[in-house]
């Protein structure tokens, strides 16, 4: 398995294209914790605005769910759904762990939001569905799940279940903010959303360096030898377009022979060893030879796995990473 993060096997594509359909999805994410069953802050307080709210029906690959009032006892079942109800100041039940090396659960942006809580966490390859009933939850969200059909309704007779918008993760791509206002639907809180989409975005915009407006940016990520120019189709270039970088439209399958599609005005680099890049044909990459390139290493570091989530909790924090390497290779 490689250890770039991504949902796993049951998306059939390649390990890019696998993580790249978080951004292919409308995400919904929802979580609250119990102070009976997890460390929690304590269950959200119901105000009339969340009262309102309810009841919603939110669409999905098999059908519709309907969540009648606030829920108070969520599961969040894909693999980055955690972040997004803790951004709108909700603790997770139990999240779904995070593909790849990196420490998801000790994920420095989301500690303050945390406060002290450790969601009970859920295994990425199979879920544990008795665990799941154990919790005894009022809703099981797994938007960003990958879940086929008989799963679904396994977990449908323990909750109410809202899977991913189609059967393969493949749509219209969802931005941040749709996952943030979306999420916020479901949780009765969608003024708190607007509130956090507006502070992010201020955010990025704060961290962004004047040399970035218009600029051409290549993510170049290397997956088991194989290299991959990202496009906006991988939710991950949702940092580097919320700077004011230009990414190109679609993900694409390179080979060491022909980097040439990565030569832009900055290159962002993961997942190359040494031997790669030294290799003749990236070193004689107009961008290369000129040092616009930012090498932000492996798989297994907090950036990877803020870009990785792509949340309004981690995307300033790896917007502060980067950022000051950028502009100094850009200067």
């Amino acid at each position: 398995m490689s250890h770039v993060p991504r949902p796993g096997r049951r998306a059939g594509r390649t390990a890019l294209r696998a993580l790249a359909a978080a951004a292919l999805t409308a995400l919904v994410a929802a979580a609250c914790s119990s102070p009976s069953q997890a460390p929690s802050s304590g269950a959200p307080e119901t105000s009339a605005a969340a009262q309102n709210a309810f009841p919603v029906t939110l669409k999905h690959a098999y059908g519709e769910t309907t969540i009648p009032a606030e829920p108070t006892r969520v599961v969040t079942i894909g693999f980055n759904e955690g972040d997004f109800a803790l951004a709108l100041g909700v603790v997770p039940l139990a999240e779904r762990e995070f593909f790849g090396g990196f420490d998801w659960q000790n994920r420095p942006w989301a500690a303050a939001a945390k406060n002290g809580a450790r969601p009970v966490p859920l295994a990425s390859s199979e879920l544990p569905l008795e665990t799941i009933a154990s919790l005894r939850p009022d809703l099981i969200l797994g938007v960003y799940s990958f879940i086929d059909q008989p799963t679904y309704e396994r977990l449908s007779t323990i909750a109410p279940t809202v899977a991913q918008p189609t059967a393969n993760g493949e749509g219209a791509a969802a931005t941040w903010q749709e996952q943030t206002r979306i999420t916020g639907q479901a949780l009765g809180r969608s003024d708190r959303a607007e509130q956090v989409i507006a502070e992010t975005e201020q955010k990025l915009k704060d961290a962004a360096a004047p040399s970035f407006a218009g600029r051409t940016l290549a993510m170049d990520f290397m997956v088991d030898g194989t290299p991959y120019k990202l496009g906006t189709d991988d939710l991950r270039a949702q940092l580097f377009t919320g700077l004011g970088f230009t990414v190109p439209a679609t993900t694409e399958t390179l080979s060491p022979e022909t980097l040439g599609p990565l030569d832009q005005d900055v290159i962002v680099s993961m997942g190359r060893t040494q031997e790669q890049y030294d290799s003749p044909v990236f070193q004689n990459l107009n961008a290369v030879q000129q040092g616009r390139v930012v090498n932000m290493g492996g798989y297994t570091t907090p950036f990877a796995g803020a870009l990785g989530y792509s949340s309004p909790l981690s995307l300033p924090y790896a917007a502060d990473e980067v950022s000051p390497q950028l502009a100094e290779v850009l200067g």
